[in-house]
């Protein structure tokens, strides 16, 4: 495939005063670099790589016109010439990069997690432990006139345009909605006085920037919330920014405290773009969609129907910032594909944190002299043997010998992926089957001798002549000692999860932790709702935007397949470990399901009855202890796994160099992001 075969993708953007070569917007993304002006180099490289890669547009990180409206307290903003040297340092690596760039313009009002936050009305949010001040009206002007001189600046400091960030539950979002405004002055109580905020945004910074500098308008299109916008509402929005100035529409999916997810792995592809479909006749600029928009033939097919003149895309070209060129140049098998995990962008950015990515660890780190190496030819050429095809000796195997070494990876499956392979097959992380799919091209193209279904010895490996070993081997699942842990009811997750095993309509799953919770969320479906729009939606409760205020209707999720018990020892939150982004989704999906969720348990026995449970401190009071038993059909071990090890002390015995990657090197926690971090890092370093 070449550009050819994605025609609209590939038609250049006239704007007027400026012309896009593509339909490709790179959206905002926080990485953590923008808080910190000494950060702008390593901000710059980042941008500048995705500029080489022929991205159309690119929007920064959120910047606050105003100090009350930082996202955290030393969070980033934009209100000084003083700031501009470090926004030129970026803004002069995209232009010489042949990239364009705009910045957005984000006011944080309740979300702000600084104490001296403000918004249209004193209603905390669920999510931020403090409660925010009301504006008061001359403030109101203060904040308008913040975001023009904001833009003002953004433009002085080399920027291509801004983007005024109207959703997400953020300020001007919250001055829109009838659930966090609550004014009666001209600024709240009707529609047409809600909107004036967001109206007035919009044409003060237009004047404050003049007729040839571009802005674009993030706009809620489903709040998903209750009390949120009507459609109608949200119409005018469009055509009444439009009108103030705003050249494009970029459409914004559900607010931060929403219970509906917008953007995990377990939304389907492209599952918002009918949304902005229907914008698009009413409205009067171009209109970008966004939301689960990862590879070029989703990108194609939703332009293709109408559904929007662009596509934002944030995470995938994070993951991978040549997605634009080899989409052009019919490589499109070779991209490094966003499998929306969160774990290393949103996870770390919400835990203040720099952001990355777990499947490119090149991400925000494009300065960092290890991962310089990592794309830099190898001195001396060497052999390399990689025992494992998971996540790390993937990893490390593809970087040693696109660097040039000799690589033999040994595989004792049949197939690649190691804990991908099992993954895939959750219901919502169908997309780590990509990952897969990319390390299989690029074993191909970097010439790493792969051996499937080959369990190499140590003696082999020592008669190979090697000068480097990485031993990827993985883990294998701990087994609990727990009497009648050999009854035939048992049977251990892997298993489970490819199917080599009946499962019977009654389960207990004993082990809590991330794979406790996939392996009952496999158990709970009969299908996977993540393949089928229509399903999806009704699972998790979002209705036609014309047809519910705030695209908001009761979810109704599809029977569970069979009941579902997860325990876990201790006394904690079940799922404690899971993302900080995703780890409330997996939570509210097994609720869905009917799973029972018990902690505290102590793990008495298994025989022909079921599983026997024990629970200390129980009704009788300290001391007492209560008994129960689980009459199930049965029971799957997820508790934790152990490091595989067996070559290492004779590899070492040899004199042999040994390097442990992954689980083999740490089991407590299955850990993908650190895997492939490590693997490349090792075949850096070689």
């Amino acid at each position: 495939m070449t550009h050819l075969d994605y025609p609209h993708l590939f038609t250049p953007l006239d704007l007027g005063f400026l012309t896009l070569p593509n339909r490709v917007l790179m959206g905002s993304m926080h990485t953590g670099l923008e808080d910190d002006p000494a950060d702008a180099p390593r901000l710059a490289a980042y941008f500048a790589e995705r500029a080489r890669g022929g991205v159309g547009l690119m929007v920064t990180g959120g910047y606050a016109p105003h100090p009350q409206g930082v996202l955290t307290e030393n969070g980033s903003m934009l209100t000084s010439p003083d700031q501009l040297p470090a926004h030129r340092i970026v803004t002069d690596a995209v232009h010489a990069a042949g990239g364009r760039i705009a910045l957005q313009i984000l006011h944080a009002g309740r979300y702000s997690t600084q104490p001296d936050l403000v918004a249209p009305s004193a209603i905390r949010a669920p999510i931020n432990r403090f409660a925010p001040r009301p504006l008061a009206e001359h403030e109101v002007e203060e904040h308008i006139d913040a975001f023009a001189t904001c833009a003002a600046l953004a433009r002085e400091a080399g920027y291509d345009g801004v983007e005024i960030m109207g959703s997400e539950g953020y300020l001007i979002n919250e001055f829109l909605a009838p659930r966090t405004n609550h004014r009666t002055d001209d600024w709240g109580g009707t529609p047409a006085n809600r909107r004036r905020f967001a109206v007035e945004v919009v044409r003060r910074t237009r004047a404050a920037v003049g007729p040839d500098f571009l802005i674009i308008y993030r706009i809620s299109l489903a709040d998903l919330v209750e009390g949120g916008q009507t459609w109608d509402e949200v119409v005018s929005v469009a055509e009444e920014v439009a009108a103030a100035g705003a050249n494009l529409l970029n459409t914004g999916i559900g607010w931060h405290e929403s219970r509906v997810p917008t953007i995990a792995t377990s939304v389907p592809r492209a599952a918002f773009t009918s949304f902005t479909a229907r914008l698009r006749p009413r409205a009067p600029v171009p209109v970008i969609t966004s939301n689960r928009i990862n590879m070029p033939q989703v990108a194609e097919e939703v332009l293709a129907r109408g559904d929007a003149d662009m596509v934002s895309m944030a995470r995938p070209l994070l993951a991978d910032p040549e997605w634009i060129r080899k989409a052009a140049s019919g490589r499109t098998d070779e991209i490094n594909t966003c499998i929306a995990c969160n774990q290393a962008c949103l996870d770390h950015v919400f835990g203040e944190a720099t952001a990355s990515c777990l499947v490119n660890p090149r991400a925000g780190r494009e300065t960092d002299p290890v991962m310089q190496l990592a794309t830099t030819p190898a001195r001396r050429r060497k052999r390399v043997a990689v025992v494992g095809a998971g996540p790390a000796g993937l990893a490390a195997a593809v970087t040693a010998a696109g660097r040039g070494h000799h690589v033999d990876l040994f595989e004792a499956e049949q197939v690649i992926g190691g804990q991908f392979d099992l993954a895939r097959r959750i219901p919502g992380k169908e997309e780590f089957a990509e990952t897969i799919r990319y390390y299989t091209r690029r074993i191909e193209r970097t010439g790493v001798a792969l051996h499937l279904g080959r369990r190499v010895t140590a003696a082999e490996l020592v008669a190979g002549g090697y000068d480097e070993i990485v031993l990827a081997t993985g883990v294998t699942p701990r087994l609990p000692d727990i009497p009648g842990i050999d009854h035939p009811s048992v049977v251990g997750y892997p298993q489970v999860l490819r199917g080599e095993v009946p499962v019977g309509a009654r389960v207990a799953v004993i082990g809590a932790g991330g794979v406790g919770v996939d392996v009952s969320a496999f158990l709970t479906h009969a299908t996977s709702p993540t393949l089928d729009v229509p399903a999806w939606r009704r699972e998790w409760g979002v209705a036609d935007p014309e047809a519910a205020p705030g695209a908001l209707a009761t979810a109704a999720p599809e029977p569970p397949a069979r009941t579902v018990i997860l325990l876990q020892r201790t006394g904690g939150r079940i799922g404690s470990r899971l993302g900080r982004t995703t780890g409330w989704i997996h939570r509210a999906a097994l609720a869905a399901k009917g799973v029972r969720l018990v902690r505290g348990v102590r793990y008495e026995k298994i025989d022909d009855e079921g599983l026997h449970l024990s629970f200390q401190h129980g009704r009788g009071g300290p001391g007492h202890t209560d008994h129960q038993l689980l009459a199930v059909d049965t029971i799957v071990v997820c508790a934790g796994q152990e490091p595989v090890r067996d070559l290492l002390e004779q590899l070492r015995a040899a004199g042999l160099p040994v390097h442990l990657a992954g689980g083999a090197d740490v089991a407590a926690e299955l850990d993908a992001k650190r895997a492939i971090d490590q693997g490349t890092r090792i075949a850096a370093a070689l």
